[in-house]
């Protein structure tokens, strides 16, 4: 089950690193390619659709796996969360992009840094529909979204793994990548998208690297400008997601990247034989 919020939208494949066809006719994935790029979506319709996924794995007798990414999804249905619905309100969505062009994208940062702190540190900066979202949230509630949460047991038992890695390792890991996706296609792959019409300005596209790359398709940037500005973004993202994945919680079994050892599948094992897992419904977890 996806668990990355890039990996919902068609035909942004290279650069979200997602599953290729081929691995996905060996293992049946959900809620991958389920929403066109310029489709709205929310937190809440996320663990909607994600019950939804995990009650029919179970129907079926089988262990799910949630595989991602994105901190408030996984937590959201690992913890339970119950997430007010709040509909796109696109007058006021208009009205922060406009001030976004006129006063610069960082004043709507400082407001949201300013209403929910909290949920300003895990979301960048330069990614103006995430903080527009996050502002449409308080002023839709009168509060901070994640204060607006409230969280209900859930119904299964989990293993969580984690992916780690020294951080200059990593950095090296990250750059080789992007390199190796721009060969891959990736900037045919943002042409395409906007020769079919979808704006730059979509939520998807302010994606890492989709949003520079269509910076250098349309003259504003050079390729290796692009590059080195992807490469400087997920080296970013990389620092946040350890706000959401904190290599202290004690939730999370972190297994070092690459590793050979045997660890993962002890853990795996001792997890389903456990009898508190066989009273419950189980799901493991990884995160990255």
């Amino acid at each position: 089950v996806n668990t990355d919020s890039r990996q919902l939208y068609r035909y942004l494949d290279i650069g979200t690193g997602k599953p290729s066809l081929g691995e996905r006719s060996n293992v049946p994935h959900h809620l991958i390619d389920i929403l066109n790029p310029d489709e709205d979506f929310s937190l809440s319709l996320y663990l909607q659709l994600a019950q939804e996924a995990l009650c029919q794995i179970h129907d079926r007798g089988r262990l799910p796996i949630l595989v991602g990414g994105t901190g408030q999804y996984v937590w959201g249905l690992l913890e339970g969360w119950q997430v007010p619905q709040v509909k796109p309100d696109p007058s006021f969505r208009q009205a922060l992009n406009d001030r976004a062009i006129d006063e610069g994208m960082e004043s709507l940062y400082l407001e949201l840094l300013r209403v929910d702190p909290q949920r300003a540190s895990q979301v960048d900066p330069r990614n103006v529909q995430r903080v527009i979202r996050a502002l449409e949230i308080h002023r839709s509630l009168g509060k901070a979204p994640l204060a607006a949460q409230t969280r209900a047991s859930p119904s299964y038992d989990t293993l969580i793994l984690g992916l780690t890695m020294e951080r200059g390792q990593l950095r090296s890991r990250v750059d080789a990548r992007i390199e190796d996706m721009i060969r891959s296609g990736w900037v045919e792959e943002v042409r395409y998208l906007l020769t079919q019409g979808y704006s730059p300005h979509l939520s998807s596209m302010s994606s890492l690297g989709y949003r520079e790359i269509c910076n250098y398709l349309m003259g504003n940037l050079s390729l290796e400008e692009a590059i080195q500005r992807t490469k400087n973004g997920t080296h970013r993202f990389v620092r946040r997601q350890y706000t959401w994945f904190r290599l202290q919680d004690p939730r999370i079994n972190w297994i070092e990247a690459g590793s050979q050892d045997d660890i993962p599948y002890i853990l795996v094992r001792e997890f389903l034989n456990n009898p508190r897992t066989s009273r419950m419904t189980p799901s493991l977890s990884t995160s990255t």
